[in-house]
């Protein structure tokens, strides 16, 4: 049921009445009257119970304003008693000046006990205001002179249990008894709390202890005992604090300053100097405060250093002038006799404190250090510490004070807080890494899938969204595309050596000529990224290149007796070399697991390497040969401060080679070993994928080859034909004239030698041939070959004669043997690495040669083989340009012939002595090139002929 509007009409919102008649009806505005009626009767009524209740108070402050009135009068009337009473004894002096003779010693014995009896009145409120200043040592002395005027008027109770005679006399003291009872604990607890202090000065702890001591009556000792234990209960207190964040660089530091401060007031308070020794020295370090104020203090002797609890109150004409001497002139005493503390015993008591300091002090920082989640806030804390040790109130007497409380050194900073934060920069440091680990291996995985399904839509036609996959198939799609960022904006004006010495970002073309796919440059520069900003973190906890004269100790010269220096107790950065550790350690972990996660996929890949995982292979072939590349962060991470010192003594590459000659070998240091040993790892994982990728192109290939080669019909071995030569040749006759007759050599391979050639050369281009590791594209060369010798081994384990087989004729031995010789020559025979020397020729070469041989006449043979060598290395001179990099720089070729014609002089074309990035094209070579190559002995370019 709805509510009816008008009933939830409120007066106040009630502003004008002629509204009303225009929202509601006649009935509503009865009900609105009715409410409103009822609410002004409402009013009224409260009105009423509040003026009766007020009227009632209203004349009971009238009863108390008369009752004032007439207090005051009486007071006035006996003031005006008081004057005439003294007016008449004014006037009366004259007649009774014997009679008050005889009464004066009673009344300076009156006066005595009356300033006494006053005098303790008023301690009490001396007491507290003495608290109230924290002067706890006067309130002591107040206390003990309030206990002494206790003593003398003989306030305790008689044994009977009734009160002495002052107190039937003077009641108000009874209650001024029962209240300095409370003073002793009062004064004991402030003077506790006060030791717990910080910032306190060496002579109000000292007070306190002496306050301490004249209540308890207890010796220096006792007093030091309660020093470091009021100091320990505040570490405590400290460590318990519940504050994070920004809170716990102020919690640590007044940890520290806490701990120093107490040493330098335990020196000041406690450490009395040997005999013959002034007790101040040092400038400003002063020692002994306890035994001064104590001697000051309780001192019976007049002397002008001690320390009266009345001195500021004997003031002539006043009431303190009736007080007897034992007021005046009273001290404090102690029971115990004062003496200082033993050196041994106030070393083994400090030793035994800061011991137990050191356990609470390491696990009470050690989990408010859990909360630290980056270096830059644990250095921000590191650097607060060492800010406050290196202060010079601290740094210029902190050695003296050691050697003399403890007689050894104490370092805080190494002692307390080093390993400590060692120990977090390692967790944060594992942490991170293993964070970057993990998210490098999803992305790795990540791009594997996305890879595989991308080379699937490629594969069935669809060619949408799969430039990746395509890429990493067909790296010369990549090489040969355009994109804006191929030139970096200001590639006109900075130089390579420039770029390569700031470290800048490389330009799109500088990564196509390093095969390096997008899919490689985005893991890369995401791993790099990360670690970048590690490294970054790590940097603000190590000493920067223009500070670091931080890492040394400072020095500041003391005035001590001795005249030594003494030395700063923190040096915050000689835990570098285990920070950049930490970092190293977790930077290795970290490309390990990557490593582990790849070799894993590589091992799912290898035994039936389909075409869909060919992509993700040689993606994890290449990220693995370029993370060292394309990942600085990761060498300036693992090498740490070798790697700054490295690029500065690399200079200019110019440089480098001219004072390579004469500066001798560095020793290679533990973390570029470590470094050197990543590389060959990464290395090898490459290899390994590049070695999954040659295995299934060779088998691919060589499949196709060896199903031609095995043809057995005759239409498929003249379909495999090619070009021959007709060759005219005079020999000798019997009767010694010359002879002319003509032959017919083969001056081409076969088309299926042809073809695999080409097809192998199209895709190591494919795949970026120029960027390929040399033993990847020697591995691929050679197992093609021995693939191609197992394959013409096959063919002469076939039964010959065998019926629908075509013969094994002249002719097609002649072919055979030249594809298999050309076949080496291009494949096979490269100089190993470093020696002069052609490899070891493979055996099953020369049986299948000799096998092939078996089938030409031997007299043809011997005609045959000049022309057939000839034919070979032509063949092989002018297919060098078009198969690339499957033949190389390192090929040797027969030398020329010296009769060349006049039109095969223009036909040379040099090769590049170092391996060219695309094989295909043609490199010009100038005059003075040529000569400077031909200066270099073996490496030498060759001069082929076509």
């Amino acid at each position: 049921m709805a509510q009816d509007p008008a009933v939830s009409l409120r007066v106040s919102e009630i502003s004008d009445p002629a509204l009303l008649f225009e929202r509601y009806n006649t009935e509503e505005i009865r009900r609105v009257e009715r409410k409103v009626r009822g609410e002004i009767e409402q009013k009224k009524e409260e009105l009423r119970q509040m003026v009766g209740e007020r009227y009632r108070d209203l004349i009971d402050a009238a009863d108390t304003i008369g009752e004032m009135k007439q207090c005051s009068e009486s007071v006035v009337r006996s003031v005006r008693d008081v004057q005439q009473f003294c007016h008449s004894l004014k006037q009366g002096t004259g007649t009774g000046g014997c009679r008050q003779e005889d009464q004066r010693p009673w009344q300076e014995k009156f006066y005595t006990m009356a300033s006494q009896i006053k005098l303790l009145l008023e301690i009490p409120e001396r007491i507290w205001s003495a608290m109230e200043a924290s002067q706890y040592l006067q309130a002591t002395q107040l206390y003990l002179l309030c206990c002494h005027l206790h003593s003398l008027l003989q306030l305790e109770a008689a044994t009977g249990g009734l009160y002495s005679p002052v107190l039937s006399r003077f009641p108000i003291l009874v209650r001024q008894v029962a209240t300095t009872g409370h003073f002793r604990s009062t004064i004991l607890l402030e003077s506790r709390s006060l030791l717990r202090g910080r910032a306190v000065s060496d002579q109000a702890i000292a007070e306190a202890l002496v306050s301490t001591m004249l209540l308890e009556d207890s010796s220096p000792r006792q007093a030091l005992a309660d020093f470091l234990l009021a100091r320990k209960s505040f570490i405590h207190q400290l460590l318990n604090q519940p504050q994070h964040g920004s809170g716990i660089k102020a919690q640590v530091c007044s940890l520290v300053e806490l701990l120093v401060n107490t040493l330098f007031q335990a020196y000041a308070v406690f450490y009395m100097p040997p005999e013959g020794a002034p007790r101040q020295g040092d400038g400003t370090l002063r020692c002994g405060i306890l035994f001064s104020v104590l001697e000051s203090v309780t001192a019976t002797m007049p002397a002008a250093k001690a320390r009266r609890v009345l001195q500021e109150e004997t003031s002539p004409g006043s009431w303190f002038r009736y007080l007897p001497p034992c007021i005046t002139e009273f001290q404090p005493t102690i029971r115990t006799l004062a003496q200082p503390i033993q050196r041994e015993q106030l070393r083994d008591t400090l030793q035994q404190w800061i011991n137990t300091c050191k356990e609470d002090i390491c696990r009470g920082v050690n989990s408010l250090l859990v909360y630290v989640k980056s270096l830059k806030g644990l250095a921000g804390i590191r650097d607060a510490v060492w800010d406050l040790l290196s202060s010079d109130s601290i740094s210029q007497h902190w050695s003296t004070v050691c050697q003399r409380l403890l007689e050894r050194p104490l370092a805080v900073w190494e002692d307390f807080l080093q390993q400590l934060f060692l120990q977090r920069l390692q967790v944060i440091t594992k942490e991170e890494t293993e964070a970057i680990s993990a998210s490098s291996v999803q992305l790795l995985t990540s791009a594997l899938r996305d890879l595989e399904s991308q080379t699937l839509h490629l594969s069935s036609g669809s060619h949408s969204s799969v430039h990746r996959a395509l890429y990493e198939v067909d790296v010369a799609s990549f090489l040969w595309s355009e994109s804006p960022g191929d030139l970096l904006s200001d590639a006109g004006w900075v130089s390579v050596t420039q770029r390569s010495q700031q470290q800048q970002q490389r330009s799109g073309l500088a990564m196509k000529t390093h095969a390096l796919t997008p899919c490689v440059q985005n893991f890369c520069s995401s791993l790099d990224a990360k670690l970048k900003s590690r490294l970054e973190d790590l940097q603000c906890y190590l000493p920067s290149q223009d500070t670091g004269s931080d890492s040394i100790p400072t020095t500041v010269s003391s005035s001590g007796p001795a005249g030594s220096a003494s030395v700063s107790s923190c040096n915050r950065f000689t835990d570098s070399p285990a920070v950049e550790e930490a970092l190293r350690e977790g930077c290795l972990s970290c490309v390990h697991h990557i490593l582990s996660s790849i070799r894993s996929e590589l091992s799912a890949s290898f035994p039936n390497s389909s075409p869909n995982r060919l992509s993700s292979v040689l993606f994890m072939a290449r990220l693995c040969q370029s993370i060292s590349e394309l990942c600085p962060s990761l060498k300036h991470c693992i090498l740490g401060k070798h790697s700054a010192s490295e690029a500065a003594a690399k200079g200019t590459p110019r440089q480098g080679k001219k004072l390579g000659k004469s500066r001798p070998t560095a020793e290679v240091s533990p973390a570029q070993a470590k470094w050197a040993a990543l590389k060959e790892e990464l290395l090898s994982c490459s290899m390994e994928a590049y070695r999954i990728w040659s295995s299934a192109l060779s088998k691919v290939l060589l499949d196709k080859f060896g199903s031609a080669l095995h043809t057995e019909s005759a239409g498929s071995i003249l379909k495999a034909a090619t070009n021959w030569e007709d060759l005219e040749i005079q020999e000798e006759a019997e009767s010694g004239s010359s002879v002319t007759s003509k032959i017919r050599l083969p001056i081409q391979p076969s088309w299926f030698v042809q073809s695999l050639l080409f097809h192998l050369c199209v895709e190591v281009n494919r795949v970026g041939g120029h960027a390929l590791p040399r033993p990847t594209l020697q591995e691929l060369l050679q197992t093609c070959l021995d693939q191609a010798l197992s394959h013409y081994c096959s063919l002469t384990q076939r039964p010959p004669n065998r019926e629908g087989v075509f013969p094994m004729t002249q002719n097609r031995a002649l072919q055979l043997l030249f594809d298999l010789r050309y076949l080496n020559t291009t494949l096979g025979s490269r100089l190993d690495e470093g020696k002069g020397s052609r490899s070891q020729q493979d055996p099953r070469f020369n049986e299948v040669c000799d096998w092939l041989e078996g089938f030409i006449d031997p007299f043809d043979l011997d005609v045959f083989t000049p022309p057939l060598n000839a034919n070979l290395n032509r063949v092989s001179q002018r297919t060098s340009v078009l198969l690339g990099l499957l033949t190389g720089s390192e090929k040797q070729f027969a030398s020329r012939s010296s009769t060349v014609t006049s039109q095969e002089q223009y036909n040379i074309l040099p090769l590049a002595s170092s391996q060219i990035r695309f094989g295909l094209l043609p490199l010009s070579m100038s005059g003075v090139r040529k000569s400077t190559s031909a200066s270099r002995g073996p490496d030498a370019p060759q001069q082929l002929l076509f």
